[in-house]
């Protein structure tokens, strides 16, 4: 299942060299499941502490998993928001099929 999401880094409380050796542990693990192909796509926000991207998780619980734990930066990680989203193309034929199965 692939899922939106847009997520704020807190850094209130880790001072900044803190805050960048942390990001550069989220870097490699973010590079590393981008190779695995569990992140689709991952764009950093201009001038912002904020990422948005595309996950491919099997479940909601692995998601949960993935985004409360599993992340280098969980800790300072605030999700604004996770949506399921499908592949325009898949929807592109259902379309031209009205939706029939």
């Amino acid at each position: 299942m692939l899922f939106y999401f847009s997520v704020r880094v807190d850094h209130s409380d880790v001072s900044f060299d803190e805050l960048w050796d942390e990001w550069e542990k989220e870097v490699d693990a973010a590079q590393g499941a981008i190779s695995a192909g569990k992140i689709k796509n991952l764009y950093k926000i201009s001038g912002q502490r904020r990422v948005v991207g595309v996950i491919d998780a099997d479940s909601h619980d692995e998601l949960d998993r993935i985004f409360m734990a599993a992340l280098p930066m969980a800790h300072m990680l605030e999700f604004e928001e996770i949506l399921p989203v499908r592949e325009y193309t898949d929807f592109a034929d259902d379309v031209r099929k009205r939706w029939q199965q």
